[in-house]
Parts: C-alpha cells; sequence; structure tokens
C-alpha cells in the first residue's frame, strides 16, 4: 500500500497542465531542461521542476512622463506600448525566461528605455515643434526599442503617443500667440475682402460711367442727325413749296405767314409753363414779316476759311 501511494504521489507530481497562449520553461538542478507547450505534460517528478510560466498573448503598458525641449519646456506624456513575445520558439523562450530576474524588472526596464528615447528626441526640438511630431517621434522610439525587444525576445506590435500636453503657463502663452496669429489672419482677410469689394465697386462705377458716357454720346449724335433731317426736309418742303407758288403766281411771303402762325400754334400747345412774349398785334405781326421777309432775300456771303 505504501508503495502504491508512493506511486501515486508521483505520479501527480510528474503531471504538468500548461494553459492555452502560454508556455512553461522547465530546469532541471537549475539548468535549463525543455519548454512544455499548452496541455497535458509530464515532467520528472522531484527532479525537474518548472521554472516559469509565459504568456504569448500581446501584452499593453501606459507609460506616463515628461521631457523638457531644447527651449526648456516641460512636455508630459501618456503612450500605449504594445508587445508580445516574438514567438514560441525554444531559443525565443529562454531568452525570455533568463533575461530579467522577473516581470518587474523586465516592465521597469522597457518603460525607462522608452521614455529616455523619447526624451533624447525631445531635447533637441523646440516646445513650438513638438505638437507637429507626433508621428515621427513615435517613428524615432520603434526603431530603437524594436531592436532592443527582439534581443530579449519581444516584438513591438505598436506604440502610440496619447496625449502631449505642456505646464499651465506654457499652454496659456500658445493660447495667446494662437490667438493673436488668429486675430492677424482675419484682419489680413478683412483687408483683402474690403480692397477686393472696393476694387470691383471703382471697376463697376467705371464701367457705368463709361456706358452712361457712350450712350449719351449715341444719343447726342443721333439727335444730331434727327434735327439735320428735320431741317433738310423743312428746306425740302419749303423749296417745293415755293416753286408751287411762284408757278401759281402766288406770293411766296404766305409761307413765312404760315411758318409763323404754326410757330405761335406749337407754343400754345406744348408750353410747359414757361413764359413767352409776342407781339400778336397787326403792326406787329406786319414787323414780324418784313424782318422775316429780308432774312428771306439776305445773301450770305460765304465764311472766311
Amino acid at each position: 500500500m505504501i508503495l502504491l501511494a508512493i506511486l501515486l504521489a508521483l505520479i501527480v507530481l510528474s503531471i504538468v497542465t500548461v494553459q492555452q497562449a502560454t508556455v512553461a520553461v522547465t530546469t532541471i538542478f537549475g539548468k535549463y531542461s525543455r519548454t512544455l507547450y499548452p496541455g497535458l505534460n509530464f515532467r520528472i517528478p522531484l527532479v525537474e521542476r518548472v521554472f516559469k510560466r509565459i504568456s504569448v498573448q500581446n501584452r499593453a503598458a501606459e507609460l506616463t512622463f515628461q521631457a523638457v525641449t531644447v527651449d526648456q519646456a516641460n512636455v508630459h506624456f501618456t503612450s500605449l506600448l504594445l508587445f508580445s513575445v516574438m514567438d514560441n520558439n525554444e531559443e525565443t523562450i529562454k531568452k525570455v525566461a533568463f533575461r530579467f530576474l522577473s516581470d518587474r524588472d523586465f516592465m521597469a526596464t522597457l518603460t525607462r528605455t522608452v521614455e529616455g528615447n523619447i526624451r533624447s528626441f525631445v531635447a533637441t526640438k523646440k516646445q513650438q515643434e513638438i505638437l507637429g511630431l507626433r508621428r515621427e517621434i513615435t517613428e524615432a522610439v520603434k526603431i530603437n526599442i524594436d531592436h532592443m525587444l527582439e534581443d530579449w525576445g519581444y516584438h513591438l506590435i505598436d506604440l502610440q503617443i496619447n496625449d502631449i500636453t505642456f505646464d499651465e503657463e506654457v499652454m496659456r502663452s500658445m493660447s495667446k500667440i494662437v490667438a493673436a496669429n488668429n486675430l492677424k489672419a482675419a484682419a489680413e482677410n478683412e483687408g483683402q475682402a474690403l480692397l477686393i469689394t472696393k476694387t470691383k465697386a471703382a471697376e463697376a462705377e467705371g464701367n457705368a460711367i463709361k456706358i452712361a458716357a457712350e450712350a449719351e454720346r449715341e444719343a447726342a449724335r443721333m439727335r444730331g442727325q434727327a434735327v439735320a433731317l428735320f431741317r433738310e426736309e423743312v428746306a425740302k418742303g419749303m423749296s417745293h413749296a415755293a416753286k408751287e407758288m411762284q408757278t401759281a403766281n402766288l406770293d411766296t411771303s404766305v409761307i413765312l405767314f404760315s411758318m409763323w402762325t404754326e410757330a405761335v400754334k406749337n407754343f400754345t400747345e406744348h408750353g410747359k409753363g414757361n413764359i413767352i412774349f409776342l407781339d400778336g398785334s397787326v403792326d406787329g405781326m406786319q414787323k414780324t414779316l418784313k424782318e422775316l421777309m429780308a432774312l428771306n432775300t439776305m445773301d450770305y456771303a460765304p465764311p472766311k476759311q
């Protein structure tokens, strides 16, 4: 019975269960022996022991730290580091199991390394440049950290810089600078808009004046042509009437009398309220006719050149 109990105890001690996404590293008298993979495994009782269980799942670490720019501005970073064991090969697992005394030591080294790389990068930049260099900071740190993690048996999956902030005083000064730049840009845009508006208004006014002048010139030309045509037609009519009256042995002064009466009639019908003094007596009419007849018989000398 004692032997059976001892045998059962040894069998129980030899059974090792490894969880999914986990591997177990065993040692014999402190020396690496082998790697046990997920499922049911057996070991040498009392001699072979499980040294460490290693998860091959993705792991995340959130980092919060401070850096100083070249112009002595404090920058506060909040970043997320995502990494995992490179693979479950024996050599990789041996690196992960024996490079660090504990996971705590590994995480401390990893976080300090990431912080140091970011601080080194930020120390060469000015505060105005930092906010626009998020991608460059990430890429620079990834290159340095990834090689180091590979030597430890890990692989860097992603590094995200979630938040970049400055001290409150620096943030206030930056806000004032941004506000001043916005006001300056707004003033410049308003000035440009006003200049464009005034320029367009001046162009429109100039075009309106030009169009009005051209219209007035065309109207004056047409009025002149109309007056000239009217006079030409009047002259033709008077000439024709005079010839007809001479043929009928009538006095052509009747034409002047008719023009006089037509003029008086036109003044009466189309007057706009202006006062025109005309001598309507018989003597006045005879005097006016004599003057018109004198103008009709007057010989005009040609103008001197």
